[in-house]
């Protein structure tokens, strides 16, 4: 055993440090099979006390760190390089509840929770966590945080940066900045939390976390609703605005072809309108009035938008079941998208008046380059988030269109910079984008992010080849 894991298993235990192939295997391989990394050790360190003895004495020996929560990254966030050099840091053991406030609505966690925990222990005291995503049942809180996750309620509740009001945080040096506060207003200097939340691991290991809880909503109306473009679906997003104010949850976009899609992968999902429209969006209001005044509110704002044109069709959810039958729809995209095969995605934000006209001339541009190519769309149209996948030409070759990807994926993001939009909205930068940084960052914005990782962590030891352009370390090897 040499020095490193030595004093590793000392300050772990033997039975947390893995070095076998077999037990680091789960760690090693990103969740979509994209990424396949190598590392020394594998460790699980079970506090934030253990978290910073494995950073002083990575630090020591100049070891990268790779922090892993649930491994559930889409951009290969958390996936070691196939340098063999670093040792991923797993959180799955810091997964307890610290404490709930009822009266001061929030929830102190360990990084490690997974969502679905935190959801479940918020709804037993009467209150919500309104973070809701595919992953909710694997992802963690810290991964979460990594990322500023979103998901299906970004309209009304905001991302995981509006979410969050305090951070326990390991620096690279292995001291903690224990900023676990509940406070809503503090105005005494610089907002630290701000620089750890979305930074994927780069500048400190999070390993706690106050988060907001809200009323738990007693009342809910979903819709399923028929329009003709992303255009007629923006009209709809302010109309439904106008009528319902802040009650309105989510409204999710999908276009004909992703339904088309969904319906031809996924057994149990069923389209709730006669025929198959040019688009559709889901709606969701909630609130703490009673359900049927809920629907019928929804039902009137619908009923205007028929009158003008606006909707095509619509489908009122009449329970629960009918409500998780169009949710069923929405959430059966990626499996769809996975079963169908590769894709060249693109998860992109922009301002929501710019959506319409985005999706409009990124079809044109990529099919006038790869003519076939199949856009499929979806996406939280209410705040600006889509992800534009494209699917190759009915039997193209697999290998020709992933020879294209590449030019593909450099339309679309030219099409979001001319609208100032973002690369990645949701799903972080990870290895996936960071070639593109320099491409897609001004100089200076780019000289302040190195100034801020240099200051954090001067030898570069944490998730290095993430994020980050610069001198980078072999990458992971995609499958």
């Amino acid at each position: 055993m040499d020095d490193l894991i030595a004093a590793l298993a000392e300050a772990l235990g033997e039975a947390n440090v893995l070095v076998s192939q077999q037990d680091q295997a789960p760690f090693l391989t990103d969740w979509l099979g994209k990424y396949r990394g190598a590392a020394r050790a594998v460790l699980r360190p079970g506090s934030t006390a253990e978290v910073a003895a494995a950073m002083r004495i990575c630090a020591r020996h100049e070891v990268p760190v790779v922090p892993q929560g649930g491994n559930t990254s889409m951009s290969g966030g958390a996936t070691p390089d196939m340098s063999g050099r670093a040792v991923v840091l797993s959180l799955i053991r810091l997964n307890s509840i610290r404490s709930i406030d009822i009266v001061g609505n929030t929830i102190t966690v360990d990084a490690g929770i997974v969502l679905a925990k935190v959801q479940q222990a918020a709804q037993e005291v009467g209150r919500f966590f309104p973070l809701s995503l595919g992953a909710e049942g694997s992802c963690t809180i810290g991964g979460n945080l990594a990322a500023n996750a979103g998901g299906v309620a970004v309209l009304r509740y905001g991302t995981m940066r509006e979410l969050t009001l305090g951070l326990e945080v390991v620096l690279a040096d292995g001291r903690i900045w224990d900023g676990l506060t509940a406070l809503r207003k503090d105005n005494t200097g610089y907002a630290l939390r701000d620089l750890f939340i979305g930074s994927e691991g780069t500048l400190g290991i999070i390993t706690g976390a106050v988060l907001k809880l809200f009323a738990r909503p007693h009342a809910r109306a979903s819709a399923f609703v028929a329009v003709q473009d992303a255009a007629a679906a923006l009209a709809l997003l302010s109309a439904i605005r106008d009528h319902c104010g802040d009650r309105l949850t989510a409204f999710e976009f999908m276009t004909g072809e992703c339904l088309a899609l969904i319906l031809r992968h996924i057994g149990d999902a069923r389209l709730p309108l006669a025929i198959m429209p040019p688009a559709a969006v889901l709606i969701e209001l909630s609130d703490q009035d009673d359900e049927p005044g809920l629907r019928e509110r929804l039902e009137a704002a619908l009923a205007d938008s028929i009158e003008t044109g606006l909707v095509h069709d619509a489908a009122i959810a009449q329970d629960g079941t009918q409500a998780r039958a169009f949710w069923r729809i929405r959430e059966g995209v990626s499996e769809a998208l996975v079963r169908e095969g590769k894709a060249a995605k693109h998860d992109v934000s922009m301002p929501v008046s710019a959506m319409a006209d985005f999706v409009a001339a990124a079809d044109v541009a990529v099919r006038a380059v790869a003519p076939g190519v199949r856009p499929i769309v979806f996406g939280h149209l209410g705040d600006g988030n889509l992800h534009y996948n494209l699917l190759p030409a009915e039997a193209q070759d697999a290998a020709a269109f992933a020879a294209l990807a590449p030019a593909l994926t450099r339309i679309v993001h030219d099409e979001i910079g001319r609208r100032r939009g973002s690369i990645s909205a949701e799903h972080g930068i990870g290895q996936l984008r960071v070639a593109e940084m320099p491409l897609r960052k001004a100089p200076l914005e780019l000289e302040l992010m190195h100034q801020l990782k240099h200051l954090l962590d001067p030898a570069g030891l944490l998730n290095p080849g993430k994020l980050l352009p610069g001198k980078l370390l072999p990458a992971s090897t995609p499958n």
